[in-house]
């Protein structure tokens, strides 16, 4: 069998994490009631986490685990909304995208048949045309790869949220990442308007002291990236610390987008060839234990709208608000009962 790729190792890892911080698939309700205020908050300490894998694989950029952490950060906030954990892709188990059509007709087999397909749909990392690792939508003009989206027949895209990192040539790379950022938010934002569109680009804290005229470029672009009427509806900054210990590659940077001819298909070979095997939970906690300390600052260098809090607030509401209160009951249930913090 071949060496499993940077992604498979790390979705495994992050599984655990998530799993960790929703025991038996119960999560937490992100909202609270603060004096008069509804107030979302987001679980930075699990995003930290995940943050960390990436480091302790060694992974870099161009492998695109470092961004996925983020992809699947934000999946599980949504889920912690109260969106149903199908739904919202990449899903928090095995395999990650997969259509709720497939999953209504697993339910509806007799328990023989949905166990051997149930378990042929977990061996395989994608199967062509059924499951995939991520997925691509068309926007007004040409196929954009999504990285975390909430979609089905009956809607359409609903949620539509783009990740980027950068952990190193802030200079030389933040043009090339914003540009990119303003085309794609006006290529999907004009098919789907009733879609919430989101944006978040992490950054690594020593942008602050390396290139801090660059980052208060980027703190203006990226807010006005979600000012404007046909860019996105929310954005977010992300600072992300952790050791200067940890050389990052200079040259290693996010690839440019590859040209996409059919929507919603990701067939790389790694995607559909390899089976996926069993990893031994001490093998886990070991690797786990091992991950590097990670922190997300909170402070005032990246303004309140660009904060995590506000972010996934404007998102989850924009979809709340804009759908039949009939639709998605859990996650209005969630809105209306906020937690109160403790006396």
């Amino acid at each position: 069998m071949a060496e499993p790729s940077a992604k498979h190792k790390a979705w495994i890892l992050f599984d655990r994490i998530l799993a960790d911080a929703a025991p038996s698939g119960a999560h937490s309700n992100p909202w609270h009631r603060v004096d008069e205020s509804l107030e979302y908050h987001a679980d930075l300490a699990t995003l930290e986490r995940l943050l960390g894998v990436p480091l302790a694989l060694g992974a870099t950029v161009t492998s695109g685990v470092p961004a996925l952490a983020l992809d699947v950060w934000l999946s599980y906030e949504l889920r912690r909304a109260g969106f149903a954990p199908d739904a919202t892709w990449p899903r928090g188990t095995h395999p990650r995208i997969i259509p709720a059509p497939v999953l209504n007709l697993l339910e509806s087999l007799p328990t023989k048949d949905r166990d051997r397909l149930r378990e042929r749909l977990e061996k395989k990392s994608s199967i062509k045309g059924v499951t995939q690792a991520s997925a691509s939508i068309l926007g007004k003009n040409y196929l954009k790869q999504v990285d975390v989206i909430m979609t089905d027949w009956a809607t359409g895209p609903e949620i539509l949220i783009s990740t980027k990192r950068m952990d190193s040539s802030y200079g030389k790379n933040a043009p090339n990442r914003i540009e990119e950022s303003y085309g794609d938010a006006k290529n999907l934002r004009q098919r789907h308007p009733l879609a919430a569109l989101g944006f978040v680009m992490g950054l690594r804290s020593d942008i602050l002291t390396k290139e801090p005229l660059t980052f208060d470029w980027l703190v203006d672009l990226v807010g006005k990236l979600g000012q404007e009427d046909d860019a996105y509806h929310a954005t977010c900054l992300l600072l992300i610390e952790y050791g200067s210990d940890i050389v990052v590659d200079e040259n290693d940077v996010e690839p440019p987008d590859e040209l996409i001819t059919t929507p919603g298909v990701d067939l790389s070979e790694e995607d559909f060839e390899d089976e996926l095997g069993p990893v031994r939970d001490d093998e886990i906690a070991a690797q786990l234990a091992a991950v590097p300390c990670v922190r997300v600052l909170t402070g005032a260098d990246v303004p309140a709208p660009l904060k995590p809090n506000a972010f996934l607030a404007a998102i989850v509401n924009r979809v709340l608000d804009g759908t039949p209160i009939t639709m998605h009951l859990e996650a209005r249930t969630r809105r209306k009962n906020p937690t109160f913090p403790a006396s």
